[in-house]
């Protein structure tokens, strides 16, 4: 789910939800789809955060949270989620059609955003995803305060097989968009499952054996660097541990290079 964050099965009261319209889906693979649904005025958010989005099953209210895939201006909200066999949630959401409902929590949570960074001063973003854990960072760079702060931004997305390389055209439409005049963008696919492909190492390994910042042509600089992971745990945990092994530390506080967000 996109990045569904682990959730046990919840029952909850409507009283905290808008009942919002599905207005499209749209399937990127077996496993893989994204919808976008009714924005209610009064839910804003920064991009980075999730919402927390309901269905009923069997007369009671399940609650799972997905990050936003969309822009914090634009007029509809967007979420990516995979389909989890036998899941309470995902096996009844993978039915959705345009003009179903769903219920959507009246606050976001989460942070998950480059607010959250204070030392060391904007300069190089490196966002690491795996699977769904790209929506956030599609927000991201949405927002036109991204592409100001940073001068390097490098997006680094690792799915299993080409079929799972979602988004890959919105990427291209976002950078023509957003970034005008910005020479510091680089998305770097990875295909774990495809010897064939450029990059098809995990990010844990291509971040130990420098090829991550050979393919990119930038090292990692504690002192200038920030970096994003959301995607499955042990990826968040792994990449995590081959980048404190470089020197980098995580983010408290303010302070510090990395940032993470789990995917389920």
């Amino acid at each position: 789910m996109s990045t569904v964050y682990r959730a046990m099965f919840e029952i909850m009261s409507v009283d905290k939800f808008s009942l919002e319209k599905v207005l499209s889906v749209h399937r990127w693979s077996d496993n893989l789809f994204s919808f976008t649904m009714t924005r209610p005025a009064h839910f804003k958010f920064t991009a980075g955060q999730f919402a927390r989005i309901g269905l009923k099953v069997a007369d009671d209210l399940v609650v799972r949270a997905y990050s936003v895939v969309s822009s914090p201006y634009d007029e509809t909200l967007e979420f990516f989620s995979i389909v989890v066999p036998d899941g309470a949630f995902t096996s009844q959401l993978q039915h959705l059609k345009v003009g179903d409902e769903l219920y959507l929590e009246k606050v976001p949570y989460g942070f998950l955003t480059l607010a959250r960074y204070q030392a060391p001063a904007p300069k190089d973003l490196w966002l690491l995803a795996t699977g769904t854990g790209l929506a956030p960072f599609i927000s991201m760079l949405q927002d036109f305060e991204t592409w100001q702060k940073y001068q390097n931004i490098h997006l680094i997305y690792s799915v299993r097989t080409a079929a799972e390389l979602a988004y890959v055209d919105r990427i291209t439409e976002i950078v023509e968009l957003f970034a005008e005049g910005h020479e510091g963008f680089k998305f770097v696919p990875i295909i774990t499952r495809d010897p064939q492909a450029e990059l098809h190492d995990r990010l844990p390994v291509l971040i130990e054996n420098g090829q991550l910042e050979k393919t990119v042509g930038l090292d990692f600089d504690p002192a200038s660097t920030h970096i994003m992971l959301c995607g499955n745990p042990q990826m968040v945990e792994d990449t995590r541990d081959a980048l404190k092994a470089r020197g980098l530390t995580m983010n408290r506080r303010g302070e510090g290079n990395i940032a993470v967000e789990n995917y389920w």
